[in-house]
Formats: structure tokens, sequence, C-alpha cells
């Protein structure tokens, strides 16, 4: 198992290392073909392979949509079969933290909750992959509130790191009755941008593929990079009205990290995007949307 394990990750290290040099000759195809196109000047970096590349392009189809990577292989079965997630906290929670952990397994369909207790990382990740656990969520809290979420796909990552603010579960709101446990359908609200796209995958592919008939709604809406998240049922009055009721819990996520790797090679996996706040513009940059 563990030599499987080695020699899956080696392969999967192999063909994210190939991906830069494909992606470059992508570039340059992209640049003969539009100044072919544009009937303009051959760009001089591309003009001492000008003629290679225009044999590639001989063979490119219109149907293609560029060039396949590591994302792809992450989640190559999403949508094909139904997630299988882990919720989890830090070490020691207290009540709060067991409180919203609940609530989160019931939010995602078919999540299993399980006690931390005393086990390690390591040995965390490494029970996942042996049980054929897709994500790994873990939740951290700060003085009883939760500020933290963690999302780690296996069994090569990404891992991505949000920051939780003005958390309002369930618990703290009187008389609000049972939730559903139909699958959701989602909706993503401003997720343009490149990165918008892989947060929007990630958070995406926890949840199972919904039927049509289904009653219950999550919607996840970026302003500023701020992801506001709501959770909704909704029933029909008549044929032209329906009737939206909030279910809980909500809270608001910010992004600042996301690994190229699982939490136990958290030490040695590349970063594929961090946020620095403390840059002059970082006020001003929108990451999540091109808005």
């Amino acid at each position: 198992m563990l030599r499987r394990e080695m020699r899956l990750r080696r392969e999967y290290l192999y063909r994210k290392a190939q991906e830069d040099r494909v992606r470059t000759i992508e570039e340059k195809k992209q640049k003969l073909k539009s100044a072919l196109d544009d009937n303009r000047l051959i760009p001089t970096e591309v003009r001492r392979e000008a003629v290679q590349l225009q044999k590639l392009l001989e063979y490119d189809d219109e149907g293609a949509e560029g060039v396949s990577s590591h994302m792809d292989d992450e989640y190559k079965w999403a949508g094909v079969e139904d997630p299988k997630v882990m919720v989890t906290t830090s070490r020691d929670p207290s009540s709060r933290l067991k409180m919203f952990v609940k609530e989160v397994k019931l939010i995602i369909p078919g999540s299993q909750r399980m006690n931390r207790g005393g086990y390690e990382i390591n040995a965390l990740v490494q029970a996942c992959k042996a049980n054929n656990v897709t994500d790994l969520v873990i939740i951290h809290e700060t003085r009883g509130q939760p500020d933290g979420l963690v999302v780690c796909h296996l069994p090569f990552g990404p891992t991505a790191y949000f920051t939780l603010y003005n958390v309002v579960m369930r618990h703290d709101v009187p008389d609000i009755g049972t939730m559903s446990e139909a699958f959701p359908h989602l909706i993503f609200h401003n997720f343009s941008s490149r990165l918008g796209q892989r947060v929007s995958n990630i958070l995406k592919y926890l949840f199972p593929v919904p039927k049509e008939d289904s009653k219950r709604v999550i919607t996840f809406g970026n302003q500023e990079d701020f992801i506001s998240f709501r959770h909704h049922t909704y029933k029909k009055t008549d044929h032209k009205n329906i009737e939206l009721s909030e279910v809980g819990p909500r809270f608001e996520m910010k992004l600042y990290m996301i690994k190229l790797g699982t939490l136990e090679n958290e030490a040695t996996a590349d970063i594929e995007w961090r946020h620095h706040a403390y840059t002059n513009t970082a006020k001003k940059r929108k990451f999540l949307s091109l808005e």
C-alpha cells in the first residue's frame, strides 16, 4: 500500500512538472495563431519556432479547452462518484466548536464527523486515505469561536485555508427546527477570475450532485474576496411565487492560502497562492473576481 502510494505520488509530481513546458508551448501557439488570423507581424519570441508551431497548430481542433493540468487529475471523479467527506476539529475542542462541527456535518450530505482525540495530522490523513475519503475538513477555533476552516482534498491535494468571520450557528437561533438533508443545489456568485474558479471547484466538489426537485439551496457569494455562506430551503406558495426560509448556519470566509499537497506534507508542499496582506495595494486588489 505504501509503495503504491509513493509511486502514485511520484507520477502526480512528474505530470505536474511537465505542465509548465506544455503551457509555454500552448501560449506560443496561441500568439502565433492570433498573429496569423489578424494578419500581423509574428511576435519576436516565437519567430524562431514559428514553422514547428505552425505544424502543431494543424493538429489542434476547435473543441479543445486548452492544456489539461493536475487540477483535472485532482477532481477527475467529481460528479461521477459521490464525495466522501470527513469533518473533524482541532485538538481539545470547546462545546461551541463541537456544536458547529455537527452543523457542518449536516450541511455536507454523506459526510462523517470524527472526534479528534489525540490523533496527529499524519495518522488522520493516512486513515482517511485508507478508507477512500475524498476530502478532509478541519475546523479551528479561538476561545470557543470558530475562526478557521481547512479543506484538504485527498489523496494528493490541494489544501485550501480559510478564515471564518461572523459565525452564527443554528444553536444560537431559538426554535429553528430541523435541517433538510437532501442534496443541495449550489449557487456560486462572482467567482469570475482563474483563482475564483479554483476556489469554487474546491468548495463545489465537497457536495454530491443534487436531484432536480431538491428544495435546498446553498449559496457562496463573493464580495470583495469575502465569501458569504448562506443556507436556505424554499417552497412554492402558488404557481408564480416561492417562499425562501433561511436554515443556517451563516458565516463569512476569506481565503488566505492554497497549497499543492495534503496536510501531512504541509511543510514541503508548493504554495499555489497566498494572500499577502501587508503589501501597499492589498486592500484595493480583488483576487476571486475580475470586477
